[in-house]
């Protein structure tokens, strides 16, 4: 059986004490890190008391929201299947949280730290007949202690992009046995597979199964209903919405807005921060002060009729906002954290934009393939800005163009559907083939 490697116990041992001190200057690592503190205890509590050995367990695991989301429209189809079976989630980023609160689950919670004594306990008290880890987020500790005791581990959605450290020493080293006590892998796809191997799950335990996070988008946009009040915000005039957005992203936009708006002053800009924290929100409005830009209505305080700049405070109804914009443009295309998901605004039926550190996200390069969306090229704020106005202007005053990227779009999710159920099918058939 593999197991993690010296370095790696130190190494994650370090991690963890150095989390406190982070928490210091970030606070979504201190919401972590607080959220973490008992999980360890209130898992085995509902362990102890609530688990039923003659029902299998299915335990998934999602680091954050749009992980979960994936995990989700998995879930839905297991419960389907089998709602005899127990189910456990767990989460990592706090983000998650609100998500992981409202899923069908008999238990939800944080995932302790990836460490030798917090596994052990959890394993002993759930029993969990399948850990299914999503996409990316697969613990070395807990994968490989899981496979000693006789669960399967299995990875859903799972991804490792061309330029991923994972692929690289030393981080490659470390996960390594992880990857290697994989029960079954389903990638999303076949280049996808192949990178899975080389950072160690063995060669004949991975398969492609594509990626849920279609259906989980799918069922999300077409859950809105026609007369939501949210819709209003962006119909009757040219409005972009731009979602999970950044302060790169947010520089970025208010510039080519600024300029945008003289020529079309009916243009209307939605706009949704990753962290709508006041933090966040004042820096904002600060700067659509010097630019001249309309000032921005907040959404709390917003009434029912559209703003020229509207300024989202709260957060789960970015799939709403969407629907109801001309185009839209997706956050995290200039730093180092990722792009954010552009599934929800080409479901939508919108052409999407984002900004040129896109090449971690398979789907937006499938959106550009398909001719679905576009890419800001340069990393520079004022070029970037004048090719987002440029952009922009012409997706208004080109119906044509704008409606076909739109059609495109909605046409690469619409292909992308049914990847849910042949997750479910990885962790069914480790359920079922599991000795007696």
């Amino acid at each position: 059986m593999p197991s993690t490697s010296l370095l790696y116990r130190l190494s994650a041992r370090l991690a963890a004490g150095m989390v406190p001190l982070a928490g210091l200057a970030n606070d979504k690592v201190a919401r972590s890190h607080r959220g973490r503190r008992g999980a360890v205890g209130r898992l085995v509590a509902w362990g102890r008391a609530a688990r039923d050995a003659s029902r299998p367990l299915v335990w998934l695991h999602a680091p954050s929201v749009g992980e979960g989301l994936q995990a989700e429209s998995v879930l839905q189809v297991l419960r389907h299947r089998h709602p005899e079976w127990q189910y456990a989630y767990t989460w990592f980023s706090p983000s998650a949280e609100p998500l992981g609160r409202r899923l069908p689950v008999d238990i939800a919670d944080y995932l302790p730290y990836d460490l030798p004594g917090p596994v052990d306990a959890l394993l002993a008290a759930l029993r969990p007949d399948v850990i299914a880890f999503s996409k990316v987020d697969l613990w070395p500790e807990l994968a490989t202690r899981a496979d000693a005791a006789g669960t399967r581990v299995v990875m859903v959605a799972s991804t490792v992009a061309p330029r991923s450290s994972r692929l690289r020493w030393p981080t490659r080293s470390l996960l390594r046995e992880g990857y290697a006590s994989l029960w079954q892998a389903g990638a999303i796809s076949a280049d996808d597979a192949v990178r899975l191997r080389r950072v160690g799950a063995r060669p004949d335990r991975v398969v492609v199964t594509g990626d849920p996070r279609f259906d989980s988008v799918v069922a999300r946009v077409s859950a809105v209903p026609p007369d939501d009040p949210l819709l209003a915000y962006g119909r009757g005039a040219p409005t972009l919405v731009a979602g999970s957005t950044w302060p790169a992203d947010e520089r970025v936009l208010l510039d080519a807005f600024a300029h945008l708006h003289v020529r079309h002053p009916e243009a209307r800009l939605i706009l949704v921060p990753h962290e709508p924290t006041e933090a966040h929100l004042g820096p904002i409005e600060r700067l659509a002060a010097r630019l001249g830009l309309p000032t921005p209505i907040r959404l709390s305080q917003a009434g029912p009729s559209p703003v020229p700049f509207l300024l989202v405070d709260r957060v789960g109804v970015l799939a709403t906002l969407y629907c109801g914009g001309m185009m839209a443009y997706v956050g995290g295309g200039f730093g180092r954290a990722g792009l954010h998901s552009v599934l929800e605004p080409a479901a939508c039926g919108i052409p999407v934009v984002f900004g040129p550190r896109w090449q971690n996200s398979r789907e937006a390069g499938v959106l550009l393939e398909a001719g679905g969306a576009e890419s800001l090229a340069g990393f520079g704020t004022e070029d970037a800005g004048e090719a987002l106005h440029a952009l922009w202007s012409d997706w208004i005053t080109n119906e044509t163009r704008r409606s076909a990227q739109g059609r495109k779009a909605r046409a690469v999710v619409q292909e992308g559907q049914g990847s849910a159920e042949g997750s479910a099918d990885l962790i069914e058939a480790a359920v079922l083939s599991r000795p007696t």
